[in-house]
């Protein structure tokens, strides 16, 4: 095993060209990973109307994406909308 000594500049730059590259290899594996889904679906997911779904929409509680009269939203935006609104309970059951 061979030992390396490094300087205190040549360490910390090591470390931003590593940074640099985990950022740069989570942008180019985050987008095939991040997934869409129509209104329909999302309106069965959560179990609520068109009307609700345009309400949070108009009131921007949800991101999405239209094309055309389609409408998608991301996963990741539902899941942020259901923890943004996500109630811990108050209560600690002990028996």
């Amino acid at each position: 095993m061979e030992i390396v000594i490094l300087s205190q500049d040549a360490y910390q730059n090591l470390i931003t060209r590593i940074d640099s590259l985990d950022k740069h290899v989570k942008q180019l594996v985050s987008p095939t990973s991040e997934k869409y889904i129509n209104n329909n679906d999302f309106l069965k997911k959560l179990q609520i109307s068109k009307r609700t779904a345009q309400t949070w929409r108009d009131e921007g509680k949800i991101s999405f994406s239209q094309v055309g009269n389609k409408i998608y939203y991301l996963e990741s935006d539902i899941e942020h909308l259901l923890k943004e609104h996500y109630i811990k309970a108050f209560r600690n059951r002990i028996r």
